[in-house]
């Protein structure tokens, strides 16, 4: 994969939009060489959708509900991003699953964010199934995406140490701060063409010195 001068984005997403807004913010301050498209949204009234409003960015809200099937609700958001000539498409908090409409369009070319360290606890619930399994080390994972829940070759993690006090809610907002920092890291690598995916591998090439985790910072002993 060759450097791209900047990688036309397309954001899919479906609430607040938090991991979009670090984007955004990374563009701002000319760590990510990006240009969004458009951010896609299956809500009308996900909170992404202002944020995209305030800073120039076209957005466009297909309901997901108005459509019979998955294929026919992803071949919509396909023709938008399309249209866009976007070439990475990055899900930031989308809560849909893609079908082979979207994934065989987009290749190797489509990210998202999960709060854990996948493989553990995939799904919906992470912070909370990390707590109640009793893990000392949590965290959140950009990885490529493919068929499957939360199953695609890993790109980039980070990881959070789960506090003695911690409950879900504490421990999601520890770790979607870090998901603000690794997401755009992702697309940057994307960006400048050291990503490459051998089987469920994703091998980073260039400087094997370049962060891709957090420090992890055990609590102290009572």
């Amino acid at each position: 994969m060759a450097e791209n001068p900047t990688v036309k984005l397309g954001v899919l997403i479906s609430g607040t939009g938090s991991n979009l807004q670090a984007i955004i913010d990374a563009i701002l301050r000319d760590d990510l060489k990006a240009e969004i498209r458009i951010v896609i949204s299956n809500r009308a009234d996900a909170q992404g959708i202002e944020r995209a409003h305030r800073h120039g960015i076209e957005s466009a809200v297909i309901d997901h509900r108005e459509f019979r099937s998955r294929e026919d609700f992803d071949s919509a958001v396909l023709a938008a991003l399309r249209n866009r000539s976007v070439e990475l498409v990055a899900l930031a908090g989308f809560m849909r699953l893609l079908s082979p409409v979207m994934l065989d369009a987009f290749p190797g070319r489509i990210m998202n964010i999960h709060n854990s360290l996948l493989p553990s606890f995939p799904g919906i619930h992470g912070p909370k199934d990390a707590i109640e399994y009793g893990v000392k080390i949590a965290g959140c994972t950009v990885f490529f995406v493919t068929p499957g829940v939360d199953v695609g070759p890993v790109i980039v993690q980070a990881a959070v140490p789960v506090l003695p006090d911690d409950d879900e809610h504490s421990l999601a907002a520890r770790i979607l701060q870090q998901e603000h920092r690794i997401f755009p890291h992702a697309i940057s690598l994307f960006q400048q063409g050291r990503l490459e995916i051998q089987g469920r591998r994703v091998v980073v090439k260039g400087d094997p010195s370049t962060p891709v985790s957090s420090p992890i910072v055990n609590p102290p002993l009572d």
